[in-house]
């Protein structure tokens, strides 16, 4: 009896592509389950802290400040600030209300806690008619914030 050495070669090639395919389907049907199991959280969840820095940075300004005095006195306050910019006074006026004011830098820009910041007089017109003097920073690409603001030192005449 003659035994066909190609025929032998082939069953054993096929019956070897049989078990990669059938160790394949078996791995990739065990990969697809999976289990999950619901943890809830060890620690109480903290409450949820609303609001905006401008709204504070508002406040820090001038009380007389409302929410849209506000937004274009942050503009102004932006322009005035800004590190590529001529460093004049920038002036912003809001007419529904009257209020208007100025921004003026009174430094060179520096970096502190990985923010851009510089120095600043601010000048508000009626009712408070307040001279400020602060600092503002802002992260890259961020919006200025007032880090610090108290009344301008008026300089004595003697």
């Amino acid at each position: 009896m003659m035994i066909n050495t190609r025929r032998y070669r082939s069953d054993a090639a096929f019956s070897e592509a049989i078990k990669i395919l059938a160790a394949g389907l078996v791995a990739l049907s065990v990969s697809a389950c999976s289990f999950s199991v619901g943890v809830m959280d060890v620690e109480p969840e903290e409450p949820e802290i609303t609001g905006t820095i401008a709204l504070s940075a508002a406040i820090s300004l001038s009380p007389d400040l409302n929410e849209e005095d506000w937004r274009r006195a942050k503009a102004a306050l932006g322009l005035a600030l800004d590190p590529q910019g001529p460093g004049t006074q920038v002036s912003w006026d809001n007419p529904d209300t009257s209020m208007k004011g100025t921004f003026t830098p009174t430094g060179a820009p520096f970096v502190k806690d990985d923010e851009i910041c510089r120095a600043f007089a601010a000048r508000l017109g009626p009712p408070s008619g307040a001279s400020l003097q602060g600092t503002a920073c802002r992260p890259s690409g961020g919006e200025w914030a007032i880090k610090d603001i108290k009344p301008a030192k008026v300089a004595s005449k003697a």
